[in-house]
């Protein structure tokens, strides 16, 4: 295993050898390597002299430097480019945190528990200075407001000892160029269900005449943070995935609708083709005895195993539709086998289909959700990813070529369809923006009045087809 340290300077030349003098000797768990990622923010006090030759003396430490003065958020971004360790963890140049606890915050992760650890100033460690009372008040208060937001019962948000898996900080976008990036990075991780621990730490925090560079209006730029990422569902470095599966998070009411039409039709044990985030599989899954949620993508994997972990009747399982061999390893038979929002990415579908066929139980159904209308295609759906859009009697053919009796057609979501049409043809948009998805989420209850008054086709089909007895 490998450890990547990222440490952002910014003219510390009284301290920052030090400091990482402190790291480069710092305990870790048996067979781990370290890597140190200094980025230099255009530091101006001599810091960068000394930094270059801390370099050049000790080869684990990669430098990098910015030529323009821009934040602590901008220093870790640029990092995490050249991190290649297992974990990563942040570390200040400023002494204020014990780089000999580097063991206590690796341990959940290396024990498998956590994806992110926190230390946490406010937990009993071993020893803290006793600072001002309104500073300590005031990141108590903003701990506060963050949990209230983030559903979490954090002790410590504005910690700036923060360890993650590096393949799950490397897919969390990192917008924020000053310290915004504690309140930022804690929001995402919480609304990506990432299992987060917290443990006590030591903390030597330093005095302003000390060196200390954060100040209130720090303190309203974390309060602005927490309410934008509270609001914004910002979750997955662009372009990740299946985008669909990044907006469909923030339209709760829109999921609501796509699950009442298709919970009639499943049965008891359940089969999700592509179940990215869990989204659709955590409002199916309470009726079901046994539901297995298949996903490809190692990062929608690890948050579907997340979200499941303690869920006893649902299990989650690395399943590429394209790779024959996860077809022997199937846990079925099933009775209900469901493609959501899956067929339009795939570049055999009909194939797919026929081997998935093989797990249907005689007498199953075959539940599809697809992007209606050929003609709507257009830079939206290349953008999401879709291969194609499909029409009633492309998919009911193709249904019926596999041997299968379709039972239910439905168009939905009409509403929507102008909407479309004018993104994409129109103003030639790549995307929807998420202001106005929430207000289309919204007002879905009015939607789904008039969507069967409305004289044209849905953005979005739905197809139930019975295998034969």
């Amino acid at each position: 295993m490998k450890l990547s340290i990222i440490v952002p300077v910014y003219n510390e030349r009284t301290v920052v050898e030090r400091s990482l003098t402190q790291v480069l000797a710092a305990p870790l768990p048996e067979n781990m390597e370290r890597e140190v990622i200094v980025v230099d923010d255009c530091s101006t006090d001599g810091t960068t002299e000394i930094l270059e030759r801390l370099a050049r003396e000790h080869p684990v430490i990669k430098l990098i430097r910015h030529d323009v003065n821009r934040g602590k958020g901008a220093a870790i971004r640029t990092a995490l480019q050249y991190a290649t360790g297992d974990f990563t963890l942040i570390q200040d140049a400023d002494l204020e945190y014990d780089p000999a606890e580097y063991p206590k915050l690796l341990r959940p992760l290396i024990q498998g528990h956590a994806d992110a650890v926190f230390g946490s100033r406010y937990l009993a460690g071993e020893q803290t200075r006793v600072l001002p009372f309104w500073h300590s008040m005031i990141n108590k208060g903003l701990t506060l407001v963050f949990n209230m937001f983030s559903n979490l019962n954090l002790t410590d948000m504005e910690t700036c000892y923060k360890v993650f898996r590096t393949d799950l900080l490397k897919s969390i976008p990192i917008r924020s160029d000053r310290f915004g990036f504690e309140p930022e990075i804690a929001m995402k991780s919480a609304k990506r269900r990432l299992r987060i621990y917290e443990v006590p730490i030591s903390y030597h925090g330093r005095t302003y005449e000390e060196g200390k560079k954060i100040g209130w209006r720090d303190g309203i730029q974390a309060l602005l943070t927490i309410l934008r990422f509270w609001l914004i569902d910002d979750l997955y470095v662009e372009p990740y995935g299946r985008g669909v599966l990044n907006n469909l998070t923030g339209t709760p009411q829109y999921v609501n609708w796509i699950t009442e039409i298709v919970r009639p039709y499943l049965g008891d044990r359940v089969f999700e083709l592509g179940a990215g985030l869990g989204t659709i599989s955590a409002r199916l899954m309470g009726r079901v005895i046994y539901y297995v949620a298949g996903e490809k993508d190692p990062l929608y994997l690890h948050a579907l195993q997340n979200r499941f972990l303690r869920t006893p009747n649902v299990l989650a399982i690395r399943f590429d539709p394209e790779q024959p061999e996860h077809y022997r390893n199937l846990p079925g038979p099933f009775d209900t086998i469901l493609c959501l929002n899956m067929l339009e990415y795939l570049e055999s579908p009909e194939s797919v289909l026929a081997q998935l066929l093989r797990h249907l139980t005689p007498g199953g159904r075959l539940v599809i959700l697809v992007p209606h209308g050929p003609r709507l295609y257009g830079p939206l759906d290349e953008h999401m990813g879709h291969r194609r859009r499909y029409g009633v009697a492309q998919l009911r053919q193709m249904l019926e070529n596999l041997g299968l009796n379709v039972e239910v057609v439905r168009d939905f979501n009409r509403a929507a369809v102008p909407a479309w049409w004018v993104h994409g043809a129109v103003l030639h948009r790549k995307q929807i923006s998420k202001v106005v998805l929430k207000l289309f989420d919204k007002t879905v209850w009015l939607w789904r009045l008039i969507d069967r008054w409305l004289p044209w086709s849905g953005l979005s089909l739905v197809v139930v087809a019975r295998r034969p007895a």
